[in-house]
């Protein structure tokens, strides 16, 4: 393994310091020159103006393989996650075939292993075939090699509150927790001709489209976390979109419910405004909502209220978007702008700052799934997982050029600041200078 000096990077955005990587670790930080091991190779990377980072841990991706190969793959999906900057993604489980079995999860699990640019770790179902009726095999797959801890139907609410009363108790006894794709069925017209197509509200009603309301989502919410409360279990909320929402994870979290909740990218910076050129890039679950939820986000990000950053990278064919609205399927990308948007929305408005950046993008959601070597803190000993970044190159989104296979990016041909430049990935450098090396881990970084 070849050896790195990172020179003159600012930590966290703060004073710069000279970085040494070896044997996967940071063996040391400060600016003593670095002395080269015999048989060794060292490389030297300038870092003037990079902000060195913990790589980012994205809790909620859908890397819809198997299955679904014509959408995604593992390995593109990983390449686009090391281009993004994160060294740990969280597969969810709407596969096909779902992943609701050891066997499911663990061949997901080896062809991240395979891949080898980034952590993979699959999300087991809450529910067999994401049906909502019967408990998926929960214990087989916590069991598994790739020991899940995290259960969601995402895509799916989990709707029958005595099944989700079933799962949080069951959960609990194996250290994990369910994350829930908060959408009240009912409410939403799920699964009929009336299903909700965009958000409930005044452009809704103007352009004639089934609304999504909030209260659909902060209804599931309020159910969710007083259930958290009784059976004294842990319960993380996917892609918060409303002010509504904010206030009852606020409520819960007051009261020491054990609550987590996740913001997309796309839901800080766009708006259902975009729903008026009829572009189904634009249509995504939950739907985009009003500025002002935005801002709430915004600010309840800031504050602590909605924990991490998720992407909920959902890559689609082209034939799966380019259609009429009512027919198109729901989701955007999001790995490899993720960064970008971030600051964008909460950098350069002055919300956070990089320190809380890194919080809020990997060392809380490996918090809360469980890492021990994912999020650590940038110092001596501590695994080498690290990426460079240029805050101030500025960047025109242009999805052709993405590693996923997936184009519907939201993003397309808007300027965004900050590129990732480097991604280290367990001491081997899988991004250089932008682009993806040849130089895989091909195993566990663990």
């Amino acid at each position: 393994m070849t050896d790195y000096l990172i020179r003159g990077a600012n930590i966290l955005g703060d004073a710069p310091a000279d970085v040494l990587l070896r044997d996967g670790r940071i063996h040391s930080m400060g600016s003593e020159t670095a002395q080269s091991r015999d048989g060794v190779p060292l490389a030297t990377i300038d870092a003037s103006g990079l902000i060195a980072l913990p790589g980012m841990v994205d809790l909620h991706v859908h890397l819809r393989e198997p299955g679904r190969e014509d959408a995604e793959t593992v390995e593109t999906g990983s390449r686009a996650a090391a281009k993004g900057g994160f060294t740990a993604v969280h597969a969810m489980a709407n596969s096909s075939p779902v992943a609701d079995t050891a066997g499911v999860v663990e061949q997901v699990h080896r062809l991240g292993l395979e891949s080898g640019w980034t952590e993979v770790y699959p999300v087991g179902a809450v529910t067999k075939g994401l049906g909502g009726k019967v408990l998926a095999e929960l214990g087989a797959m916590a069991e598994s090699s790739a020991r899940v801890r995290m259960f969601s139907d995402d895509g799916h609410c989990v709707n029958n509150a005595q099944l989700m009363r079933r799962a949080m108790e069951y959960v609990k006894t194996i250290d994990g927790f369910v994350a829930q794709h908060a959408q009240d069925a009912d409410l939403t017209g799920w699964d009929t001709e009336y299903a909700a197509q965009m958000n409930e509200g005044k452009v809704s009603a103007t352009l004639g489209l089934p609304g999504w309301p909030a209260v659909a989502e902060e209804a599931i919410i309020a159910r969710d976390v007083l259930l958290a409360d009784y059976v004294g279990s842990r319960v993380h909320i996917c892609h918060v979109s409303t002010k509504g929402s904010v206030e009852i994870i606020r409520w819960a979290k007051q009261r020491g419910i054990q609550v987590t909740a996740e913001v997309t990218p796309h839901h800080l910076m766009l708006t259902d405004d975009l729903v008026k050129s009829y572009n189904p890039v634009y249509k995504v679950n939950p739907p985009l909502r009003t500025e002002a939820d935005t801002q709430a986000l915004r600010e309840a990000l800031a504050e602590g209220i909605i924990d991490v950053i998720g992407t909920d990278h959902a890559p689609h064919p082209d034939q799966a978007k380019e259609c009429e609205w009512n027919q198109a399927a729901m989701g955007m990308t999001g790995l490899e702008t993720a960064l970008p948007v971030v600051q964008h929305a909460m950098i350069e408005t002055g919300l956070i700052t990089w320190q809380r950046f890194a919080e809020i993008t990997s060392v809380r959601p490996s918090e809360i799934y469980g890492h021990d070597h994912q999020g650590r803190p940038l110092a001596e000993g501590e695994p080498a997982n690290i990426i460079l970044v240029d805050p101030a190159a500025k960047t025109t989104v242009r999805p052709e050029g993405h590693a996923t296979k997936g184009r519907n990016s939201p993003f397309r041909g808007i300027e965004l600041p900050g590129q990732v430049r480097h991604t280290f990935l367990g001491g081997h450098q899988v991004v250089l200078d932008g682009e993806l090396t040849t130089s895989r881990t091909m195993g566990n970084t663990a």
